[in-house]
C-alpha cells in the first residue's frame, strides 16, 4: 500500500509539472510572443495519434486472437448455430466499417496537422456522397435487422405439441424449476397470491394438472428434443442465460416470457468435446438484481432421451413432498390429487378417466 502511494505521488507530481509547463507556454502566446510555441507539441500530438492507432489495433487483434476460445463458447443448440452466424456477420460488417473509419480518423489527424502557410480546404457539401453514405448503411442495417427478427420470431413462436415444457422462475437469489408430471404432461395453473415459503411457484391446487407437478433441485432437459422454457420472476427483474445454448431471455415480474430451443449436445458429449470430466452446464442471471446476483446459478443437465425419461419418472411430486397442502385441494378432487401425486396407489384406468 505504501509503495502504491509513492507511485501515485510521483505520477501526480509529473502531471503538475507538465501542467505548469503548458501554462507557461500558453501565457507566452497570450502575451504575443513571436516564438512558435505550438510547432513541437503539435507534431508530438500528431505522432501520438499514429502510436495510439497502431498500438490500439495491435492490442485489439492480439487479444481477440489469443482469448478467442474463452469468449466464444462451443454451441450446443440448433438455433445457436444460426444465432452465431448472424452475430459474426454483424461483427464483420460493423468491424470493417469501424476499422476503416478509425484508420481514416487517426491518419487524417496526423497527415493534416497544422503547418504554417497551409490552408484547409473548404468542402461544404456533396449530395451524391451524402446519399451514398445514407442509403448504403440503411440497406445493410435493414438486412441485419430483418434476419435478426426472423431468428427472434423463430425462438419465440409457439412450440411443437410434443415439446418438453419447463417452467423456470427467478427470485432473489436463486432459480426454481417446475415440470409437468408424467401422468398428464401439463403444467398446473398458478396464482401469485398463493405464493408462500413452501409453495414458491404459487401453484393453484384447484387445478388438477398441478397435482403431479414436481420441482427438482437441478434442471434436466433431453438432448435432441424441443424444450419450451416458460419464464417468470417472483420479485425483481432477472434474466435467464444459458451461454452454450445461446439462450437469453429476461424474467419480468408480472409478464411471463418464453424461449424454445433444442439441445444438440448432452452434458457427457460436451465433457468429451472439451476434455473436461467436471464440465457442467449452468443457468445464470445476467440482470443485476441485488447483492446476491452473483450467486444465481442453477446446474443444468442435458440427458440422452431415455435417461431423461427415467429421471422424470423417479422425481417425487411436489404434493407428495408437502402432503399438508392436501387440505387446500377441493374435497371432491382430493382422492384424484392423492393418486396423481403418488401419495396412494390408485386404479390407473380411473385416473386416466379423471384426467
Amino acid at each position: 500500500m505504501f509503495q502504491f502511494i509513492i507511485i501515485l505521488g510521483v505520477v501526480l507530481l509529473l502531471v503538475i509539472l507538465f501542467t505548469l509547463f503548458r501554462i507557461s507556454r500558453l501565457v507566452s502566446v497570450v502575451k504575443g510572443s513571436d516564438k512558435k510555441v505550438a510547432s513541437t507539441s503539435n507534431k508530438v500530438n500528431a505522432a501520438l495519434f499514429m502510436v495510439f492507432l497502431i498500438g490500439g489495433f495491435g492490442f485489439f487483434f492480439w487479444y481477440s486472437w489469443t482469448y478467442f476460445d474463452d469468449y466464444n463458447l462451443p454451441v450446443a443448440s440448433d438455433h445457436g448455430v444460426w444465432t452465431d452466424t448472424l452475430f459474426w456477420v454483424t461483427m464483420a460488417v460493423t468491424g470493417i466499417v469501424f476499422i476503416i473509419t478509425n484508420v481514416l480518423l487517426f491518419w487524417f489527424s496526423y497527415a493534416y496537422q497544422h503547418k504554417d502557410g497551409v490552408k484547409a480546404k473548404f468542402y461544404p457539401d456533396n449530395v451524391k456522397l451524402e446519399l451514398l453514405w445514407t442509403v448504403v448503411p440503411a440497406i445493410v442495417l435493414a438486412g441485419l435487422v430483418f434476419t435478426g427478427l426472423q431468428a427472434w420470431n423463430d425462438i419465440t413462436s409457439a412450440a411443437s405439441e410434443d415439446a418438453e415444457i419447463v417452467e423456470i422462475m427467478g427470485y432473489q437469489f436463486a432459480w426454481g424449476v417446475r415440470y409437468p408430471g408424467v401422468k398428464d404432461n401439463a403444467l398446473g395453473e398458478y396464482n401469485y397470491q398463493l405464493i408462500d415459503a413452501v409453495n414458491q411457484f404459487g401453484m393453484d391446487l384447484k387445478d388438477k394438472n398441478s397435482y403431479d407437478d414436481f420441482m427438482p433441485i437441478e434442471m434436466h432437459i433431453p438432448k435432441g428434443k424441443e424444450v419450451l422454457l416458460k419464464i417468470r420472476a417472483r420479485d425483481v427483474l432477472h434474466s435467464v442465460f444459458l451461454p452454450h445454448f445461446r439462450v437469453k431471455m429476461d424474467a419480468v415480474p408480472g409478464m411471463p416470457t418464453h424461449f424454445k430451443f433444442t439441445a444438440t449436445k448432452s452434458t457427457q458429449d460436451m465433457r468429451e468435446e472439451l476434455g473436461d470430466p467436471e464440465f457442467d452446464y449452468f443457468v445464470t442471471c445476467t440482470e443485476i438484481c441485488g447483492k446476491g446476483h452473483f450467486s444465481m446459478k442453477l446446474k443444468l443437465v442435458v440427458d440422452e432421451p431415455a435417461d431423461f425419461e427415467k429421471w422424470k419418472s423417479e422425481q417425487p411430486t411436489w404434493l407428495k413432498l408437502n402432503p399438508d397442502y392436501l387440505s387446500k385441494v377441493p374435497e371432491e378432487k382430493r382422492e384424484l390429487a392423492k393418486i396423481k401425486a403418488g401419495i396412494v396407489e390408485g386404479d390407473e384406468n380411473n385416473l386416466k378417466a379423471s384426467i
